[in-house]
């Protein structure tokens, strides 16, 4: 391709001889008609230049160049195109790892249920109230009716909920010194008389095998011993039946 400079050069060119000509006589101005159609044709492709530079491939290179050129590694994006991508792409091995700790997570999570789910399932309905010996039982004594059984023990001796259901009483009680009361899902309470201490709160659910107390000397005792009770339909009943229909004997 030819150079600006060179063209310009050629169509501005004069003969090196022009004066000498002149003083020996010649015809030197008569190449005039050449020049002119030299530079005529030199213009000419200056002009076809300077458009082919304004037009390229039906495109507008120096319009688009005044604009600011285009990156080679531009990508136009195209409206309506869909969303981002997660920032975590751009880095597969951290995208990994999230995936495969969310995972984990969510596995260790259920094997915790199910471990809950099988300890619950192989917990027992029913228990004993409190290990010790078996010193009195329901009836008459004394003149009086002993409308439970005495489990003597040591003090602090834990006393547990013989069945599933919700503390209703936990506190001071007239003639026990302390007593805790649960009552279960079918309405039964069961009473723990002189209790030394407690271990639940009023609300509170509780599974069978849970403590709730201590075994203690309080109120009108003549010895560390767990009072225990069962009542049915608000009527007291004897528990040592009721308790070896569910498989416990106290003695």
């Amino acid at each position: 391709m030819l150079r600006f400079t060179e063209l310009f050069t050629n169509t501005d060119a004069r003969p090196a001889s022009r004066s000498a000509g002149a003083v020996a006589g010649t015809t030197a101005e008569a190449p005039r008609s050449a020049r002119s159609s030299r530079r005529g044709v030199g213009k000419a492709v200056v002009a076809s230049v300077l458009a082919g530079a304004f037009l390229v491939g039906g495109q507008p290179l120096l319009a688009g160049a005044a604009e600011g050129d285009t990156p080679e590694n531009f990508v136009e994006v195209q409206e309506g195109a869909g969303s981002v991508l997660p920032a975590f792409y751009d880095n597969p091995a951290r995208g990994l790892t999230s995936l495969v700790n969310e995972t984990k997570a969510e596995a260790d999570r259920l094997a915790a249920e199910e471990a809950a789910a099988a300890e619950a399932a192989a917990r027992p309905d029913f228990v004993k109230p409190a290990e010790g010996t078996f010193t009195s039982g329901f009836g008459g004594r004394w003149g009086t009716t002993h409308y439970g059984v005495d489990i003597a023990n040591v003090i602090g001796t834990p006393v547990v909920a013989a069945t599933e259901g919700t503390v209703i009483n936990a506190g001071p009680a007239t003639g026990f010194g302390q007593w805790v009361r649960v009552q279960a899902p079918d309405g039964t309470i069961t009473v723990y008389g002189h209790v030394e201490s407690f271990t639940a709160a009023v609300g509170q659910k509780v599974a069978a095998g849970d403590q709730i107390a201590t075994i203690g000397n309080r109120g009108q005792s003549t010895g560390p011993h767990l009072h225990f009770e069962v009542q049915v339909g608000g009527q007291k009943i004897d528990p040592q039946p009721w308790l070896a229909e569910r498989g416990i004997t106290l003695q």
